[in-house]
């Protein structure tokens, strides 16, 4: 496995990135460093939230703000690296399903903001640590996969798109994360912006009731990652498997 860890694409920065995710939080646990790297450079970032996260928390008393307390959460967890513009598709937390409604709904975003660099969930299940492969996460990675090619490019896939006037375009980068180990092909050395990494997930307090424990375990993996990608001690990064869709497929030594 060849591997470079750098944010940037084929050399140079992107100027526009699409995350998705299937709930609020998950974009932070995954690739919020990266982004803050990305938005550092002068890109401009959206988020799209699948779910309200509404299956998710840990406190009963939350059960009826669950969706607006998690709304909440991740507008200010988005903002400390850098992203504004977040969309949300509605959808049930628990029941996603990449059928063709969520697939439009994908293409329809996708157009709106005509990224150079997608990123996503993996749409493969990951055995070396199950909890990647929420049902939920799977469901919005083959959807975004199945969206990117052929969908988003095709003028014909969901014609009322095009005639509300979303043309076709190609997508050059797809970037999953919560891949599996074996998938990995790309580290990003998110050292610098570890800090605001790890301030974006505190947002999300209505999901973690040991906050303390929670930072640990998301530090020893970002530490396990750089010490894969062969960074050096001390170093933290975030892990990607990078698929070149319509572009050269010489990326980052790969």
């Amino acid at each position: 496995m060849s591997v470079k860890p750098t944010s940037k694409v084929d050399g140079v920065h992107p100027r526009r990135v699409l995350c998705f995710s299937a709930h609020p939080d998950d974009i932070d646990f995954g690739a919020a460093g990266t982004v803050a790297g990305w938005t550092e450079a002068g890109a401009v970032v959206t988020y799209c939230i699948m779910t309200g996260g509404d299956a998710g928390g840990f406190d009963a008393a939350h059960r009826p703000d669950i969706v607006s307390m998690r709304n909440a959460e991740q507008k200010a967890a988005a903002s400390l690296v850098g992203v504004l513009d977040i969309r949300w598709l509605g959808y049930q937390d628990g029941y996603l399903q990449a059928d063709h409604a969520l697939i439009r709904d994908v293409v329809r975003v996708m157009r709106e903001v005509r990224p150079d660099v997608v990123v996503a969930m993996h749409p493969e299940r990951s055995w070396d640590r199950l909890q990647k492969s929420h049902p939920d996460h799977l469901a919005c990675g083959e959807a975004v996969t199945r969206a990117v090619y052929p969908a988003v490019e095709n003028p014909f896939a969901y014609p009322e798109l095009a005639e509300a006037g979303l043309e076709a375009f190609k997508v050059s980068w797809l970037w999953f994360y919560g891949a599996p180990l074996e998938r990995e092909n790309h580290f990003v050395d998110m050292s610098p912006h570890l800090d605001a990494k790890l301030a974006a997930i505190h947002i999300h307090s209505s999901q973690h009731p040991d906050l303390k424990a929670m930072e640990s375990t998301v530090r020893s993996i970002l530490r396990e990652n750089a010490e894969r990608a062969g960074l050096g001690e001390g170093r933290s990064a975030e892990a990607f498997h990078v698929v070149g869709v319509n572009t050269p497929a010489t990326f980052a030594g790969f």
